[in-house]
């Protein structure tokens, strides 16, 4: 199947799932288990949530599919998460030995990409993805993760009261 048709059957089924759980977190565990396991190059998925009141703000570490991480709570000054949640722009990193705000959390890591998850405008959290391989992220997967990211922030608003 060629790569394209595959990231838009995947992406049609997150469509789906999302439609399907009651809440943001059951969303959030079927989506890092489906993007681990049937992206071959996605060898870690996780998201990290903004601890609310936290200061400083920080991010802590929620679902997430792959190796254990050092990693469980980022200030959001730090790393590649934290630039991208400060920033509320997606980030993507070929070659994470390159980026000076890399956190390494794995040897193995070669490129990522980090994904903001707004509620009403607002940066909550972010979908963060680590692959072994370098540049493992196109255009076409920035799209998939970003719509990702989209499904959960939308989840999370409609949960509130």
């Amino acid at each position: 199947m060629p790569a394209g048709s595959r990231i838009e059957e995947i992406r049609n089924e997150l469509t789906e799932v999302a439609q399907a759980v009651a809440t943001a977190r059951e969303l959030m565990q079927a989506m890092v288990k489906l993007l681990h396991d049937r992206m071959l190059k996605y060898n870690w998925v996780g998201f990290y949530m903004l601890e609310p009141g936290a200061k400083p703000p920080m991010l802590v570490l929620g679902e997430f599919q792959g190796a254990i991480t050092p990693h469980t709570r980022i200030p959001l000054n730090q790393g590649i998460c934290g630039a991208a949640a400060s920033s509320g722009q997606t980030v993507v990193v070929d070659d994470v030995s390159k980026d000076p705000r890399y956190l390494a959390c794995s040897l193995q890591t070669r490129s990522e990409i980090v994904v903001p998850v707004f509620v009403h405008g607002t940066v909550v959290g972010e979908l963060d993805v680590d692959s072994h391989f370098a540049a493992a992220f196109t255009p076409e997967h920035q799209d998939l993760v970003q719509h990702c990211a989209r499904l959960v922030g939308k989840k999370l608003e409609s949960a509130e009261p």
